[in-house]
């Protein structure tokens, strides 16, 4: 154990790091159903404060230019927001849900790909003060991990998931010249974050269904693994104590060696449905750090207090054992969970997160 007690950003920075610190971080995402109960029940504004977060999220600040994206869309449906991307987002008819509509759907030549503008995230007000702001989460002695960011998953949204599949099976060059400008976006990003001191530099794309990968393998390996090197290699060569966290919701493991190859060292968020909690502590413990593995899916949403209880304290006992833990639900705890089950996972880290 690093010390009989640590400081908040020690214990985080110790969990990401696959050491033994004090007790285990804690962590949680709500969806705003969740949040607004939370609000409710406990009159404040800041799940982070109010359950005792070990680290803060550092974000870029909002970009002032205004691209035309309108031009990528013949209409809209109503309601409709484009983001800083320029994807365009339909509010659906549960919960928190969204339909997308994918700017370059119909692209058919690299000139449209290049032509198309993503943002503006080099640009300075961007990202200037981010020493300062970081220095300033350090002083609170708590750690600051990076907004997300992401290769694929962002490509698919510029592109459309079938769209993007298609191109790199049959139109090879279209799909490199997409995911190189968003794999260049996603290096300064990181770089930045990285050489401005954040602790753990936050990566991923969904490649996992619950039964397995959504593409081959070797598939993954051409097409992603070296981008997603050039990632890491971006922040590590900023900054060589810096930890970088790959997530991927469902079952990935045939490409978790060739993570740790890459440099990886946080995998998220463990999904308890399609994964074995226990056996990938068992296999790759010793070259990683994990974060999640409390089911909402199952237990979280449709379980008892008790059942939540249970689940807490048998990951902190096995993925946790040893330290490298970060416990948290394995997404956004969902609109159905009842708020006595939100209370019982942070008691539960309480009364079982710390080591002996």
């Amino acid at each position: 154990m690093e010390g009989d007690s640590l400081n908040p950003r020690e214990r985080f920075v110790a969990a990401i790091s696959h050491r033994l610190p004090d007790c285990a971080p804690r962590y949680a995402e709500f969806t705003p159903q969740v949040l607004a109960t939370f609000r409710d029940e406990t009159g404040s504004d800041d799940p982070a404060e109010f359950f005792g977060y070990e680290m803060r999220e550092v974000t870029f600040h909002p970009s002032c230019a205004h691209p035309d994206y309108a031009a990528y869309y013949s209409e809209l449906p109503a309601g409709a927001e484009i983001d800083a991307w320029g994807v365009a987002w339909e509010p659906a008819h549960l919960f928190h849900l969204s339909n997308m509509i994918h700017p370059l759907r119909n692209a058919n030549s690299v000139a449209a790909i290049e032509r198309y503008p993503l943002p503006d995230i080099q640009a300075a007000y961007r990202h200037a003060d981010l020493e300062e702001r970081i220095a300033a989460v350090h002083g609170l002695k708590l750690a600051a991990v990076s907004e997300w960011t992401t290769i694929f998953e962002q490509s698919w949204y510029l592109r459309g998931l079938d769209n993007l599949l298609l191109d790199m099976l049959e139109r090879p060059h279209l799909a490199e010249a997409l995911l190189d400008r968003v794999t260049d976006v996603a290096c300064f990003s990181a770089r930045r974050f990285a050489e401005a001191g954040a602790d753990l530099i936050r990566t991923g794309d969904d490649i996992g269904t619950q039964r397995g990968m959504m593409m081959s393998a070797p598939m993954w390996c051409q097409w992603l693994k070296p981008r997603l090197a050039r990632l890491v290699e971006a922040a590590k060569g900023a900054n060589p104590a810096v930890r970088v966290l790959y997530d991927s919701d469902g079952h990935f493991e045939p490409v978790i060696p060739d993570l740790i190859e890459i440099g990886i060292d946080v995998l998220a968020p463990i999904q308890p449905e399609c994964n074995d909690p226990l056996h990938l502590k068992r296999e790759y413990g010793g070259d990683l750090a994990f974060w999640g593995s409390i089911g909402v899916q199952s237990t979280l949403p449709f379980g008892t207090p008790t059942d939540v209880r249970q689940e807490v304290k048998e990951r902190l006992a096995t993925l946790g054992q040893g330290g490298g833990l970060v416990i948290a639900p394995s997404h956004v705890i969902p609109p159905e969970t009842p708020w006595e089950n939100v209370v019982a996972f942070f008691a539960a880290v309480d009364e079982f997160g710390c080591y002996a």
